[in-house]
């Protein structure tokens, strides 16, 4: 099992950054890959980054140049880095970890006023 906790969501104006962090604990040793999701009001969730287990990391096009997404030294613990953020960015973050399941956290918001 592994639980998941984000945080450091919170109100910006466009244009400004935020740092997501989502800090893993249970069985972290099985974690893999790990991502960043998002889910606005009214719509899907969707992807927004990856991170694998040897670094490699990939970002939806909307995010690309703008988002970082790493990951700490104890490899339980993944940041998003956003950089210029829009008004569109707003919704609900969530963080995924891999493992022979996965595991989602609990949600942490995030609201971009223009």
């Amino acid at each position: 099992q592994v639980q998941l906790v984000e945080s450091g969501g919170g109100l910006v104006q466009a244009g400004g950054s935020l740092r997501l962090s989502c800090a893993a604990s249970g069985s972290i040793s099985s974690i893999g890959a790990m991502g960043w999701y998002r889910q606005a009001p009214g719509k899907q969730r969707e992807w927004v980054a990856t991170i694998t287990i040897g670094g490699s990391t990939n970002y939806a096009d909307s995010v690309k140049g703008r988002f970082t997404i790493s990951r700490g030294n104890a490899r339980n613990t993944v940041y998003l880095q956003m950089n210029s953020l829009k008004p569109e960015d707003t919704a609900v973050y969530y963080c995924k970890a891999l493992t022979k399941n996965y595991y989602w956290g609990q949600g942490t918001q995030v609201t971009v006023s223009s």
